[in-house]
């Protein structure tokens, strides 16, 4: 999801994806968390890429939609009923990562003992990860709006979980 969210970023402003650092949090769908504060353009906040020029809020919030609902455009796209190609190539990095003890921060479904006001769940946020694996948790500060949305997305991995556990017991 953040690796859409910085192409879609790339595309718009025809800067390399290399120079874009984009991050969600949460589920992987609809309900995830862009984190445009937190995200920049050669090191520019997404907010003060609009104020530069780089892009207008309007397409900003385009983007941010497109990011969102754009696993289905991806499936579209590849007519074969998956999107496997972004999630394969982050688990490449993430096992590179932690083999080559590279101590890159990536965004992974990772269990939460706390970080984010949350315990006993998985939810996709930014992780250190190295030879010890997940080594530490990057805890975004979140204004209100995007703690709401934060909320949301966790209920709805809640809501998945719970839909699971209901099929098969075992899960629990």
């Amino acid at each position: 999801d953040s690796a859409r969210f910085a192409y879609f970023l790339s595309e718009k402003t025809g800067v390399s994806v290399q120079d874009i650092n984009a991050w969600t949090l949460g589920g992987h769908g609809d309900d995830m968390v862009p984190m445009v504060r937190h995200s920049t353009i050669g090191g520019l906040p997404l907010p003060d890429a609009v104020a530069a020029g780089f892009l207008s809020q309007a397409e900003l919030d385009a983007i941010v939609e497109r990011t969102r609902k754009g696993g289905g455009e991806i499936v579209a796209l590849l007519k074969t009923g998956s999107a496997f190609y972004a999630p394969a190539e982050s688990a490449i990095a993430m096992a590179r990562s932690y083999l080559l003890d590279q101590k890159r921060v990536l965004p992974c479904a990772v269990w939460l003992s706390g970080e984010y006001g949350l315990s006993d769940l998985y939810v996709g946020v930014p992780a250190l990860i190295g030879a010890g694996g997940v080594e530490k948790i990057v805890e975004f500060t979140t204004n209100d709006d995007e703690k709401a949305m934060f909320a949301k997305s966790v209920e709805s991995v809640q809501g998945l979980i719970q839909a699971c556990k209901d099929i098969d017991s075992s899960l629990a």
